[in-house]
């Protein structure tokens, strides 16, 4: 059964075709601009270069723009395991919301309700499986905040729409803030690289500045009350928890 959603095609896209098995991931974006109508007006507009599949709207109303089996320009430079410019292999998603620069702010529930059928939707047509769900910052640490820390990730989760660790509230806030070894940290970030955040640094960064960023989009992923990018003792249980899940 098709999902009813609105025609807004826009130009920015690969024309060749794509197959279907080589779609694995959906990543979610916010779009970051002060309004919705400028967000619609950049993502099909030729000189902006960028777009994406969908585009959930404030109402909940769903916008295509790119048919699924076009490469859509939603991800840029980006990495997760071993694949590269992710645009290849996933379906992007945007939803209106001002993001960081303009005012960051709770996504509506309609909205959460439009992107949780789209999601499931997708997930059923082109077996995309759970682990497989990101957002623009899981892929591109360096370059993106976004859906960010308001994203209810571990509500999705519930839905069986990407991942979240099995852990209690009262079990991880005791070891907030309590600092952790050195071996703990680069043990830290080998399993990082392990769940599939990417090891490459760009070269106008230098490793601990990188090493932040991957931790911060961690945190805003998982540990969405603080994000600080310091590694504490519960980013350590937190990752020991999801491990055993995205391997």
């Amino acid at each position: 059964m098709a999902l009813k959603t609105l025609l807004n095609y826009s130009p920015n896209f690969n024309p060749k075709k794509r197959i279907s098995k080589k779609i694995k991931f959906i990543i979610f974006h916010y779009t970051g601009m002060k309004s919705e109508s400028a967000s619609i007006n950049r993502l099909t507009k030729i000189q902006s270069e960028v777009s994406c599949h969908y585009l959930i709207k404030n109402d909940g109303d769903i916008i295509t723009l790119v048919p699924d089996l076009y490469e859509a320009w939603h991800a840029g430079v980006s990495s997760w395991k071993n694949y590269k410019s992710l645009n290849k292999n996933s379906i992007g998603i945007e939803i209106t919301n001002p993001g960081h620069e303009h005012g960051y702010k709770k996504f509506s529930k309609k909205q959460i309700s439009s992107l949780l059928k789209l999601s499931l939707f997708l997930m059923k047509k082109y077996k995309i499986g759970s682990k497989n769900i990101l957002g623009h910052s899981d892929i591109a640490p360096q370059r993106k905040k976004d859906p960010g820390e308001k994203f209810p990730w571990e509500y999705f989760s519930k839905n069986k729409i990407g991942l979240w660790h099995t852990l209690k509230q009262q079990e991880l806030i005791k070891d907030r803030g309590l600092k952790t070894s050195k071996i703990e940290k680069e043990f830290f970030f080998n399993n990082l690289f392990k769940i599939g955040y990417s090891k490459k640094i760009s070269k106008n960064q230098n490793k601990n500045s990188y090493l932040r960023d991957v931790t911060k989009a961690f945190q805003r992923r998982f540990r969405q009350e603080l994000i600080d990018g310091k590694i504490d003792r519960e980013c350590l249980f937190i990752y020991k928890n999801l491990i055993k899940r995205y391997n």
